[in-house]
């Protein structure tokens, strides 16, 4: 049971991970699927959230298999960390003007499925990261956690309004995820050898979490300055 866990660990922050990147997504399913006919709405909603698990998931295993090339993950990690401060100041673009409402269920699915995909690389990128090779890890997390997006998108968007506390320490968790997925390239692992890598991956892991809040909190305040400033103006 103790072996258990870690992995219980990681696959919670798979599913927590994926609810807090995925509030576009759950505003995606529901703006291309608002102009289907009452009885086509649920079918649209359910069939276009499961092609996208599909998609996300061979685009995550695909991520998983590359982070084994050096430089990579520093890479990965260096955006992760961007992607959790735009987190905290609310930057994300839902769908990426790929958004489409249509009356038709197969065109509804098919654009709920493309902008998951262009939508998704903060998710991808993020799941990878916790899942460190695993691909039992990050099936079963993407697949717990995207029904529960679609089933729960409009009581998840107002818990988050409601408790900002709960954007932020996805942030931070986002933050600790990518410190770790930067010290753990297979560069760093070759140059300073395993043991030391093991030795400051936690300490670099929280000043990672620490480092995004920190950021996050900072640009947050000079943007609200800075609209303060043109309203006075």
């Amino acid at each position: 049971m103790e072996s258990l866990g870690p992995e219980l660990l990681k696959l919670a922050q798979i599913i927590w991970i994926n609810i807090i990147l995925s509030g576009d997504n759950a505003v995606v399913i529901a703006m291309a699927c608002r102009g289907l006919p009452a009885s086509k709405q649920r079918p649209g909603m359910v069939l276009g959230a499961l092609v996208a698990v599909v998609l996300r998931i061979v685009f995550t295993i695909v991520v998983v298999t590359l982070l084994s090339t050096p430089f990579l993950k520093i890479v990965g990690g260096c955006l992760l960390l961007w992607i959790a401060v735009k987190l905290v100041l609310g930057e994300d673009e839902a769908g990426g003007g790929v958004v489409q409402q249509t009356g038709q269920l197969w065109h509804a699915i098919r654009t709920v499925a493309i902008a998951d995909a262009v939508m998704s690389l903060d998710n991808v990128l993020a799941i990878a990261a916790v899942a460190q090779g695993s691909t039992t890890l990050l099936i079963v997390g993407l697949v717990i956690s995207v029904p529960l997006i679609i089933a729960g998108s409009a009581i998840i968007m107002a818990l988050l309004g409601r408790l900002p506390i709960l954007v932020w320490g996805g942030a931070a968790l986002l933050g600790w995820v990518a410190a770790e997925m930067v010290v753990s390239d297979p560069w760093l692992v070759s140059t300073f050898g395993q043991e030391l890598i093991h030795r400051i991956e936690l300490p670099v892991a929280a000043v990672g979490a620490v480092f995004v809040v920190a950021l996050g909190y900072f640009l947050s305040r000079r943007a609200a300055r800075h609209k303060t400033q043109e309203q006075e103006a």
